[in-house]
């Protein structure tokens, strides 16, 4: 049937209105689109192609070149040098085992090193590049680059490595790096980036450790193209990281080099001052260790025979350890007493060879006594009673006072570590923590540098360069950073009465030029270089009644862990002071025997910088020092060895 015209008509007309409305949605749903694409191609095509880059670009980390350390003449102390390792990303690798066997068809590879590049592989970021064999030799290089299609993730890189070329005889002053452990960044609170790349180094102890932020510098960048397997393509470019500072030291490298030779054989400290800026010039610890052994990884067997060894080769016995400073200490007491009119010069003490305190009995060395004693005498034959007596009427607050005066009890801020503060006590120190009241027993034994008073071979030598100079020298250890000179900070004056100081002054010249002297034998023949010193000798425990039942009497007798501590600090010239001197033997027995000769052989080197003529050693002496001089230079490394290079 057919449709009457109008009803075609209105039909047409919704055909029409529905199609333009289809029409234009599709329209306008198809504009949408158009600008949406436009919108993601044009204006966020940067953040697209970054995304697109992340795909096939790596950025990684370049680590930078440590500074360099130097003695104070320019002698390389610690450098780096080529190392060529072979490291692994995970995720360009794709099956980590069968890389690794592929690997190991070309290059050796230690067991205990690979099993921590495995666990790193598991933990660390798939990203991060881990180093699965270090220090291969560059023919093993050369093996793993020709092979690199077959062996995906895995690239021969050459980094740099610590090597501290002097050996032992700085072990304890730069210390030594290391792969970065899990207790290094627990202790930092935001550690850089660079310390999360494994066996990446930083400094372990002494100066590496304490100018680590100076020493390690900042991280460069690179950016690699990878194809779809992760393989390397192309470096697109790079940006330098930027090198750590260059640090250069007071320390004299000849002159530390013959300290640790002439402690050889001994458990024992030696430290060599300037008077006039207080560099350090020697600060040895004996034993030492090489400290090139830690650099990646210190084996058991060598680290356990470091620990078992008695005379202790890992603490820098230096700064760190701590003695009773015996007869050394008499002249702080001396001054105490002389600065608080509570005995003049020219007064003496009688000594029987001992003292009653409260009832107990404080011996002289001299068991048969000294007689009367004056301040001049007492420092010269060192009498024990002469300082007895006089403590009992300062005190030991105005004794302690002194101390700290002259620069014990003092932590000095050196970039070392454990640097020690000592101990000088008083009232309320013991009273704070033993418990117990001070009582004038105690004063007694500190005033021979006994009982509770502890003191540093630094310390020591800081003492004995405020004494030749009445200004309160300070240590100094970093002498310029990147060539920039450190500031030396004028010392202040001490204020000590300079006509009781020239006393202690001349008393400590007798000590070691008047036959009566502690130190007479171990003198200095050379006027121009005469030294002024003390002798000093702690004990480290009494002999039992049942010791002496048996005829035990002398040090020789006892086992080494029980003799007593031998000291000697002294400075020269006496007359123009340029360099204090502090030695500590562990054990050593007397002062004037073990300590003295060492300190004296020093202290000629470092005034002469070379073997001194054998005119200025006591006539009697000569044969026996030349032929210890002959020892001492072969057993010195040559100073033309790698190594000695001049900054």
């Amino acid at each position: 049937m057919r449709r009457p015209p109008k009803d075609n008509a209105e039909s047409q007309r919704r055909i029409t209105r529905r199609g333009l409305i289809v029409g234009g949605a599709m329209a306008g749903f198809v504009g949408l689109l158009a600008l949406r694409m436009r919108f993601m191609q044009v204006e966020q095509a940067d953040q697209f192609r970054l995304l697109a880059d992340e795909n096939r670009i790596n950025i990684r980390l370049i680590p930078p070149a440590r500074g360099r350390i130097f003695d104070r003449d320019g002698a390389v102390v610690a450098e780096n040098v080529p190392s060529y390792r072979i490291t692994m990303v995970r995720e360009e690798a794709g099956d980590v085992d069968e890389v690794i066997s592929r690997l190991a068809r070309l290059v050796e590879l230690d067991p205990a090193e690979l099993e921590r590049a495995r666990r790193a592989l598991n933990e660390l970021r798939g990203d991060t590049p881990v180093t699965i064999a270090d220090r291969v030799t560059w023919e093993d290089i050369s093996r793993v680059a020709v092979n690199t299609p077959a062996l995906p993730g895995v690239t021969p890189e050459v980094g740099l490595s610590r090597r501290y070329p002097q050996g032992p005889d700085y072990a304890h002053v730069v210390g030594y790096v290391g792969p970065v452990s899990e207790r290094d960044l627990e202790r930092i609170d935001a550690p850089d980036q660079l310390l999360l790349i494994p066996r990446f180094q930083i400094g372990k102890i002494g100066l590496e450790a304490r100018q680590e932020d100076l020493l390690r510098g900042k991280a460069g960048t690179k950016r690699v193209e990878v194809n779809a397997s992760g393989r390397v393509m192309r470096e697109l470019d790079r940006v330098e990281g930027e090198a750590g500072a260059d640090v250069q030291i007071t320390i004299d490298n000849d002159l530390q080099s013959y300290v640790h030779a002439r402690l050889y054989g001994e458990s024992a400290a030696a430290v060599v001052m300037d008077c006039e800026t207080g560099d350090l010039l020697a600060c040895a610890s004996a034993p030492s260790f090489d400290p090139n052994l830690f650099v990646r990884g210190i084996s058991v067997a060598d680290y356990k025979a470091l620990l078992d060894n008695k005379y202790r080769p890992l603490p820098n016995k230096a700064v760190q350890g701590m003695y009773p400073p015996g007869s050394t200490f008499k002249m702080v007491t001396a001054l105490a007493a002389l600065e608080d009119g509570q005995v003049d010069l020219n007064e003496t003490v009688y000594c029987p060879g001992h003292l009653e305190v409260s009832g107990r009995r404080f011996h002289c060395w001299k068991r048969s006594g000294h007689g009367n004693m004056d301040m001049h005498g007492s420092l010269v034959e060192s009498c024990d009673v002469y300082y007895y007596d006089v403590a009992l009427r300062t005190g030991i607050e105005k004794i302690s006072a002194m101390a700290r005066r002259l620069g014990l009890g003092e932590q000095f801020d050196l970039p070392l570590t454990s640097v020690a503060a000592g101990l000088m006590p008083d009232r309320d120190w013991k009273r704070a923590n033993r418990g117990e009241e001070w009582v004038i027993g105690d004063s007694a034994n500190a005033a021979i540098g006994q009982g509770f008073v502890l003191s540093t071979p630094l310390q020591l030598a800081v003492m004995t360069a405020r004494l030749a100079t009445n200004r309160a020298i300070m240590p100094r250890l970093v002498k310029s950073i990147d060539g920039v000179e450190q500031p030396i900070r004028p010392p202040e004056d001490l204020g000590l009465n300079e006509n009781i100081l020239r006393e202690v002054r001349k008393a400590m010249f007798d000590v070691s030029n008047h036959r009566r002297g502690t130190a007479y034998s171990s003198r200095i023949i050379e006027d121009a270089f005469r030294m002024a010193g003390k002798t000093g000798t702690s004990q480290v425990r009494n002999i039992t009644a049942a010791e002496r039942a048996r005829g035990v009497t002398r040090n020789a007798d006892l086992p080494w862990e029980r003799r007593d501590h031998a000291l000697y600090v002294n400075y020269a010239p006496y007359d123009a002071p340029r360099i204090a001197v502090a030695v500590v033997v562990e054990h050593g027995g007397g002062g004037s025997t073990a300590a003295a000769p060492i300190a004296r052989d020093i202290t000629l080197q470092a005034l002469y910088g070379e073997d001194p003529p054998l005119a200025a050693y006591p006539a009697k002496d000569r044969a026996r020092i030349e032929t210890q001089q002959e020892e001492l230079r072969r057993a010195r490394p040559d100073p033309s060895r790698d190594g000695s290079d001049r900054a």
